[in-house]
């Protein structure tokens, strides 16, 4: 596992950041100035109400339903972590808003090359404070996802400046093949620790659950009571929903070297799909009966 988890997973995610780096341009950058609002919003439901989301969850499990420190861990990893390409797509398929969905995708994967250590320290210092062997080198962890998830963007935005009809041409394939490689490692993750993961499921399966329901259903909510359109309700919810689970199996599996903790990662990558497939499918229900209704 050690040339998988130390060499290959790093190659794939940088693989999967670089296929985003092909759709990108600088005016995906720009667009947060057109809806300062909406992308605003997206950002602090992102960055601090998610985070602090994981943090609770992760502390009220820890204390009253038995999760271990790792998984404990492991919950405020995902939370910590980026909104995924799959939030990208989603998006377009429900008819949201994409390019907010894409502005906060991007702008957001930059950022936590910067606060992702450092909320993944504070989880180790108040569950794993006593796992001496747990610790987080958050200089060597900055610089690690920025070579790993940061430059690989700027490589693919770079070729989709200089070469665009070459970008245009690859992405499908790239997209594809970054989909069936995020598949393979979430399915490994799980399948290397599936005994610890039935031993646990009663925990590390409502927790993750329940963070990924929620945060949903805030973005929601929260999308409603300041007036965004719905194409912006629908970009900001599956960005609030859809994690990049290969950033967090990364993190613990590789820069904390513990394949307990990227239990909860994985499962939330699966159970993102789940939640995240139900409502893209209400929302192209709701779309063909309007279109029914218009018609008649």
């Amino acid at each position: 596992m050690n040339i998988i988890t130390q060499v290959l997973l790093p190659l794939i995610l940088a693989f999967i950041m670089l296929s985003m780096g092909l759709t990108l341009v600088i005016d995906d950058f720009k667009r947060v100035l057109k809806f300062p609002k909406a992308f605003t919003i997206g950002f602090i439901l992102q960055m601090i109400v998610l985070p602090g989301l994981g943090f609770i969850l992760a502390f009220a499990w820890f204390k009253h339903f038995g999760l271990r420190p790792e998984f404990a861990v492991g919950l405020v990893v995902i939370a910590a972590c980026p909104g995924g390409v799959t939030s990208n797509l989603m998006t377009h398929l429900g008819k949201g808003d994409s390019a907010l969905s894409i502005s906060l995708t991007a702008i957001i994967s930059i950022i936590t090359v910067f606060s992702l250590p450092f909320l993944v320290d504070l989880g180790l210092n108040t569950f794993m404070a006593d796992f001496e062997s747990t610790k987080l080198d958050v200089t060597k962890a900055i610089f690690g996802v920025f070579f790993i998830t940061t430059v690989p963007v700027i490589l693919g935005m770079s070729i989709k400046a200089f070469k665009s009809d070459f970008a245009d041409k690859i992405e499908p394939t790239c997209r594809k093949i970054s989909s069936i490689f995020f598949v393979i490692i979430v399915i490994a993750a799980i399948a290397k620790d599936w005994r610890t993961l039935v031993e646990n499921f009663s925990t590390i399966g409502p927790s993750t659950l329940t963070l990924n329901l929620m945060m949903m259903c805030i973005a929601f909510g929260v999308a409603i009571v300041f007036g965004l359109t719905k194409a912006q309700g629908r970009a900001i919810t599956f960005e609030c929903g859809l994690q990049n689970g290969t950033l967090a199996i990364l993190v613990t599996a590789t820069f904390l070297n513990d394949l307990d903790m990227m239990l909860p990662g994985a499962i939330y990558s699966i159970l993102m799909f789940i939640t995240g497939g139900t409502y893209l499918l209400a929302i192209m229900r709701k779309n063909k009966v309007t279109a029914l209704l218009d018609a008649n």
